[in-house]
């Protein structure tokens, strides 16, 4: 295929507000059909972005003109669609996380291996170039030898009747917050990241998490505090802490594609800023996602990486709720 043909399942505001217009905007992308349970959510999406309007996501599934779908769901409802998508032979970008359950995410993850498609988990601010530099400073010794990693993202409470107060579809500040630093634990902790201590403050009228923390560490001793919470003043941002030094990335998950990164590195008699070329987190996203099945690019948001970030939940989740919750309001 020269290009890929896309549908949208689901007219959610993310879609709208990033990802359709990073769609649109990749030249190795068509946006074939948008689909909504409510015909003039359709109308108007497809008249902001081109494509088709589709009334009811099964009817975008039965398309033949399709080769992916990208679903922006709430949470509790990517799993299943993410199934019915695969099964219809179509490669799929979905929302994060992929599934609220690990068993789930192992399944489909499986599934995606045995039919030959990509399942990719859009965890954006992975394909912004400042991690990479982040990566490559610990890769040349910048800092020594890896120590411990802080980890925080938060964000003010959201307006009445938003759906992260839903818990029937998988809200809560842990799936939709948490995710975030969690994923960068993993990412300099690695997969064998197991949880040493874990809270949620569950609000009791709204019946979801609206913050959290959690305690990690992995078998050779390094450890990770993750934050995160929705009724917080904004914080995005984490530092690494090796022997010989400490790098902080002060905008990390959600930085505006034309925000040019500031990456700290401290050492005991001297600080450094260095200042990095603007990039999309969303751009990148896309065309990782179009490169990975026109071209076979490798991809670290699939498979493995699903799974991991899947299970270190699920056990930060159990863990948290073994202890009575002090934060119960």
């Amino acid at each position: 295929m020269s290009r890929l043909r896309i549908g949208v399942l689901g007219c959610a505001s993310i879609a709208w507000r990033k990802m359709l217009p990073a769609l649109t905007a990749n030249p190795d992308v068509t946006v074939v059909a948008l689909a909504s349970r409510d015909p003039e959510k359709a109308a108007r999406f497809a008249a902001g972005f081109g494509g088709e309007p589709v009334t009811g996501y099964h009817q975008l599934l039965a398309r033949e003109d399709l080769d992916a779908v990208y679903i922006p769901l709430p949470a509790a409802l990517h799993a299943s669609w993410v199934e019915r998508a695969l099964e219809a032979g179509l490669h799929v970008l979905a929302e994060k996380p992929v599934a609220t359950k690990a068993k789930d995410a192992e399944y489909l993850v499986a599934l995606a291996a045995a039919r030959g498609l990509t399942l990719l988990e859009n965890f954006m601010y992975r394909c912004h170039s400042q991690h990479a530099a982040v990566s490559e400073l610990v890769a040349e010794g910048t800092i020594g030898t890896v120590r411990s990693l802080t980890a925080e993202f938060a964000i003010p409470a959201p307006a009445p009747g938003n759906m992260r107060y839903e818990p029937e579809i998988g809200g809560g500040a842990l799936l939709d917050i948490g995710v975030y630093p969690i994923r960068t634990a993993l990412d300099f902790l690695g997969d064998e990241a197991e949880v040493a201590g874990a809270t949620l403050n569950i609000d009791a009228d709204l019946r979801v998490d609206v913050g959290g923390a959690a305690l990690l560490a992995e078998p050779a001793g390094k450890t990770a505090q993750v934050t995160f919470g929705m009724r917080h003043g904004y914080r995005s941002r984490y530092e690494l802490t090796g022997d010989k030094g400490r790098i902080a990335v002060l905008w990390a998950y959600t930085p505006p594609a034309g925000h040019a990164p500031i990456i700290r590195i401290e050492h005991q008699n001297s600080v450094e800023e260095r200042t990095l070329p603007p990039d999309d987190q969303f751009a990148s996203v896309v065309s990782r996602f179009a490169a990975r099945i026109l071209d076979g690019v490798p991809s670290d948001l699939v498979g493995p990486a699903i799974v991991a970030q899947a299970g270190l939940v699920d056990r930060i989740r159990e863990q948290a709720m073994r202890l009575p919750d002090p934060g119960v309001e």
